[in-house]
């Protein structure tokens, strides 16, 4: 049999198989270690939430007609295989099929005409629009679902910003490198929500931590954000926002648990208002700046400023993480019940209580004090 040539890409039609494939092993070269500097030009990752990059025309290098005789295919579209070209051709001969008997996708819709709806959905993946060759050949490919190349590949060759951004960010986020790698969170055809994701950004990013004993890239246990925000009801305004975005990077990142920026991820640690810039996005930093106030913070006894005291140290400053939760707690003002302390992460108990004008913590890095927002200062210390 006369195997056919490359032809145009809107001569050939497939959209059979758009389901979101399963990613095998890359063919491209492995990824470059951790921290290595990002590619000049490339997006960084506080910034590639935000990057609506263009959807480009899949690169020229991809085969459109079939694998070279003697190739072995991993993947075979039925009709191909059957020899009965006049599935798509005007006939059926191998040796000179024609043309196509209807253009672009309209023809691949004849046979997979559940794809007329999903390609209906509001937001729509620019190559499926265009042609389904985009991403597939119509007659074999070495790649499941008859992709011109593993499925992350694909699409870093299309977006290579995020994939630079993915692959030599020092914090790297693991839905990107397991499992369905890109389609964990997008779907490569259509879908009801903004980005191609499979669900609204929260309930998405709650689906995958919502299971005990997950790690980060380093080893360290993460929360599992479905059982602890079922615990705890005084979610912070970014979490009852439903907005991790507001604090967190997707795909790749250089902070500490990809943060947008930084924050300190120990318990003590030197003042130093730039390590902050997490928190004082959204908090005035002058609560930690003045050793007194009367306006700036209730965590005071009388004017003595209670976070300046406790943050505001060359040496051993306590971090916001020291007293308070950042998603979610029991108390008011994310007060924490305790806080990891050391690398065994043994839970060191805050015991806060609080009273109609400030508050007290009992036994923990101190003995048992107390503060009053009326009075003189020092006071409620001696109680």
């Amino acid at each position: 049999m006369i195997r056919i040539g490359v032809v145009r890409p809107w001569t050939v039609a497939l959209l059979f198989l758009l389901a979101p494939p399963v990613a095998a092993a890359p063919p491209k070269a492995a990824p470059p270690a951790k921290g290595a500097p990002l590619a000049k030009g490339a997006a960084s990752p506080k910034g590639d939430a935000a990057a609506k990059p263009a959807a480009p025309a899949a690169p020229a290098a991809y085969r459109l007609g079939p694998l070279p005789a003697g190739e072995k295919a991993a993947w075979t579209h039925a009709p191909y295989a059957a020899g009965e070209c006049s599935v798509c051709h005007e006939r059926g001969d191998p040796k000179n099929p024609g043309k196509l008997s209807r253009p672009g996708n309209e023809l691949c819709f004849m046979c997979h005409d559940e794809f007329q709806a999903i390609m209906a959905r509001p937001h729509r993946h620019a190559p499926a629009v265009r042609s389904c060759t985009a991403c597939h050949n119509a007659h074999d490919a070495r790649q499941r679902k008859l992709l011109h190349a593993e499925a992350s590949a694909l699409c870093a060759s299309c977006h290579p910003a995020v994939d630079d951004v993915a692959q030599r960010g020092p914090v790297r986020h693991a839905a990107l490198s397991e499992g369905q790698k890109c389609m964990n969170c997008h779907n490569p055809h259509a879908t009801n929500v903004e980005k191609l994701l499979v669900q609204l950004p929260f309930d998405l990013c709650v689906s995958c931590h919502a299971v005990d004993g997950l790690k980060d890239d380093g080893g360290r246990t993460l929360t599992n954000f479905k059982k602890w925000l079922g615990e705890n009801k005084e979610w912070h305004a970014p979490v009852a926002a439903k907005d991790c975005s507001s604090c967190h990077v997707p795909h790749g990142g250089q902070h500490f648990r990809l943060l947008v920026s930084e924050y300190p991820p120990e318990f003590y640690a030197p003042y130093d208002a730039k390590n902050y810039q997490l928190c004082f996005g959204c908090h005035n930093d002058e609560a930690v700046k003045v050793a007194e106030t009367d306006v700036l913070t209730g965590f005071r006894d009388g004017k003595r400023n209670l976070h300046f005291v406790h943050v505001n140290k060359s040496d051993r400053g306590r971090t916001c993480r020291a007293c308070h939760e950042v998603h979610a707690s029991k108390q008011a003002h994310h007060i924490r019940d305790g806080v990891p302390y050391g690398s065994k992460g043994w839970l060191l108990k805050i015991n806060y209580t609080k009273t109609p004008g400030g508050g007290s913590c009992a036994r923990t890095c101190h003995d048992t004090k107390g503060y009053e927002r009326t009075g003189t200062p020092e006071r409620a210390a001696k109680r």
